[in-house]
């Protein structure tokens, strides 16, 4: 019986509320039986009482039981027959009761078997109860809230969650066959991804020498274009192994641990920004305060966020329709940076200790068709292209995958929205 209450988590729940309900109705009747003889012990006393009186003498002139009759208003009233006949009434006055002094007890009796004495007693004894069954329930529902926290920490992508397992329960085996399950998935996971970063290693080398083998091909003009068109795909592979490899290390790594991938260092953001504008031919547009910018982060990763957006707006970002450039128009793709500082700060007002942290703006715009509004929290998805995308344009759907892990990787985060007079503006924001 013992392991069955145990093991029925209802059935715990269910003996609390009755337990709760017993001990109610216990009290209750224990109260109105004791008030129940109180009245029977006054009503024997006066049964059991006479009314005697006596001459001067001490001679016995009448006697009679008292049995009391109330008078609204003037109290007790007694009815005794004299020996000679005669009927006499003796009055007994009601006591004056000083202001603010204690009720007699007959009146706090009669207060308790009033109907409102009695609701009174009953929500006493009920508000009791609840108090004292609250932390027997709450002890049983607590376990359902932990259960219900670690699903929702495993939901969110920290597949290391595991949950407690206390009692014999539906909780406990609950807790139990859900830790099971997600050490399976974790073990899958983890093993799929090591399979993809070990293929993807073991690709370097064949890639090697088709390159190899590329270059010792004739250089006759014959075969120049089939030539461009290897090196291209050669160049494109590559590129995807490197990613495929990066997205690999770094879903390997703990997400909570900042310095999982190494040790970190002072990176000048405003160095690598000029550097990979240079390289992709992008504008680039300093804010002022900005330079220098130094953020504590992974230099390696860091140039390759803004190597990805840069290619991805190059890539993508071109014009719907060619234009002629003119002198003072706007670059197909601008970088900017910019300092945002909330709170206080915003106000002209200095902060007191850390209570404002200033964040670094990185924004890359092109002039391309946009992004639809429904697609632009997919496309930071692993291998997703928006629908139509070209196979010529080349990528794989990773860049931005990695933009946004990189960015979460150094407190931030990544969104995407419209470009004034069109196009895409992608927008990272790095605490400082």
């Amino acid at each position: 019986m013992d392991s069955l209450i145990g093991q029925k988590l209802y059935l715990r729940i269910w003996l609390a509320v009755v337990a709760a309900v017993a001990v109610l109705t216990l009290v209750v009747g224990w109260l109105w039986q004791v008030a129940l003889d109180h009245e029977r012990e006054q009503n024997a006393n006066r049964a059991e009482r006479e009314i005697v009186l006596r001459n001067s003498a001490g001679d016995i002139v009448g006697q009679a039981p008292a049995r009391a009759v109330r008078v609204p208003g003037e109290g007790l009233e007694f009815q005794v027959t004299m020996k000679d006949g005669q009927t006499l009434y003796v009055q007994l006055p009601r006591a004056n009761r000083p202001p603010g002094g204690p009720l007699p007890a007959r009146r706090t009796q009669a207060w308790l078997q009033s109907a409102p004495g009695f609701a009174w007693l009953l929500g006493l004894v009920a508000l009791a109860v609840a108090l004292g069954a609250y932390p027997i329930v709450r002890r049983l529902t607590k376990r359902l809230e932990a259960l219900q926290k670690g699903v929702e920490r495993w939901g969110n992508g920290d597949l290391s969650t595991r949950l407690p397992v206390q009692g014999q329960d539906e909780i406990a085996f609950l807790a139990t066959r859900f830790n099971a399950a997600a050490e399976r998935v974790q073990t899958l996971l983890q093993s799929h991804k090591a399979l993809l970063a070990n293929a993807s290693h073991e690709l370097r080398s064949p890639l090697a020498r088709i390159r190899m083998g590329l270059e010792l091909l004739g250089r006759d003009s014959a075969s120049a274009p089939q030539r461009q068109e290897m090196a291209r795909s050669i160049e494109e592979l590559d590129q995807l192994i490197d990613e495929i490899l990066l997205a690999s290390r770094l879903d390997a790594r703990d997400a909570n641990d900042a310095s999982a991938l190494g040790p970190t260092e002072e990176v000048d953001l405003v160095g690598l920004a000029a550097e990979e504008c240079a390289r992709t031919g992008a504008d680039l547009d300093i804010a002022p305060g900005v330079s220098p910018v130094l953020l504590q982060g992974h230099a390696r990763l860091l140039r390759r966020l803004l190597r990805n957006l840069l290619e991805n707006a190059r890539r993508y970002g071109k014009p719907t329709q060619p234009h002629a450039p003119e002198a003072g128009a706007a670059p197909d793709v601008r970088l900017t940076m910019a300092l945002q500082t909330p709170g206080p700060v915003a106000q002209g007002k200095k902060p007191a200790g850390n209570e404002v942290q200033r964040v670094l703006l990185i924004c890359v715009e092109d002039r391309g068709p946009g992004v639809p509004p429904d697609q632009r929290e997919r496309i930071f998805e692993p291998f997703y292209r928006l629908p139509g995308a070209s196979e010529r344009e080349g990528g794989v759907g990773l860049g931005l995958s990695l933009v946004k892990t990189i960015a979460q990787r150094h407190g931030g985060h990544v969104r995407c929205e419209a470009r004034d007079g069109g196009g895409a503006r992608f927008v990272v924001e790095l605490p400082l």
